[in-house]
């Protein structure tokens, strides 16, 4: 594939104006080939700034969003993670809900050979959650 293919395939990337998701079912995660298939390497994104809505309250939640993994033929692509993720920030669902979501749609997106996704959410009562998953234990 060439690499004016590869980049006509992720839309987002292109300059101007962004488009924000109100929610996941919105978003758009876009990928492109791995270039080195033949080898298994991890890659990790990490935001500290995720927001969403407790679905009870409509107060808002606070996580860090760690996703790991090796790609398969696909790689996502950051821009369109970044707000895919931005994208659940007027949702209200709950930590373990955000988290499976987030894990099946890459899943599905990737077919990675291994993801880990983990969201360390804020104190809430005075107590912490964390919620991981990991392919090979999933």
């Amino acid at each position: 594939m060439t690499d004016e293919k590869k980049l006509s395939e992720l839309t987002l990337l292109k300059k101007g104006e962004t488009r924000y998701p109100n929610s996941p079912d919105d978003a758009r995660l876009e990928t492109f080939e791995n270039a080195n298939r033949q080898r298994n390497y991890w890659i990790t994104f990490q935001t500290s700034e995720f927001t969403s809505l407790c679905p009870i309250t409509g107060q808002p939640d606070f996580a860090t969003i760690t996703i790991e993994y090796i790609p398969g033929e696909r790689c996502v692509e950051s821009k369109s993670l970044k707000l895919y993720l931005f994208s659940f920030r007027q949702t209200g669902t709950f930590y373990e809900e955000i988290v499976n979501r987030i894990y099946s749609d890459l899943i599905e997106q990737l077919a990675p050979k291994r993801l880990v996704v983990n969201g360390d959410f804020t104190a809430r009562g005075g107590i912490t959650s964390s919620v991981k998953i990991d392919s090979t234990e999933a």
